[in-house]
């Protein structure tokens, strides 16, 4: 998977934040198994774990919770781990569900910050224009948004 396809525009959605700490820090937040259920998903969500292995063949399996208490489940297949860089990933709907989008994070350090970039390339343009009719782009900036704020307080 390379960044961004231009074929896939009308599949493609692609957030960005500057972060003002070392790559390091971040990536190392992103990365660590007991660190990224802590900061993952939009405010007021938490996450809880099934299985997860942060490495190039490995998985994410856990599920998202609403504050209503509503589950999402979530399986993130990590295709690619370039540490400091970059990581790629499959999101399914659950446990070996149906595939949601590929993903990927890209990390890159300029002066000292570090900009984040998160995108994803749905299945279908249908499922992207139902993630932003349900405010994924702004769920998605509340999740770097609480990255910052995780990274920020350590």
């Amino acid at each position: 998977m390379t960044q961004e396809y231009p074929d896939d525009a009308d599949r493609t959605m692609v957030l960005r934040r500057v972060i003002s700490a070392p790559r390091s820090a971040v990536w190392g937040a992103w990365v660590n198994e007991e660190t990224l259920p802590q900061w993952w998903g939009p405010d007021g969500f938490s996450c809880r774990t099934k299985r997860i292995d942060l490495r190039t063949g490995g998985e994410w399996v856990f599920d998202m919770i609403a504050p209503d208490g509503t589950v999402f489940p979530n399986h993130h297949r990590y295709t690619l781990v370039q540490p400091e860089e970059r990581i790629e990933y499959t999101l399914l709907w659950g446990e070996n569900g149906p595939k949601h989008a590929d993903a990927w994070a890209a990390f890159e350090e300029l002066d000292g910050a570090t900009t984040v970039t998160l995108g994803m390339i749905f299945v279908t343009p249908d499922e992207l224009r139902k993630a932003k009719d349900i405010g994924a782009e702004e769920l998605g900036q509340q999740t770097l948004g609480k990255l910052e704020a995780f990274v920020l307080t350590r």
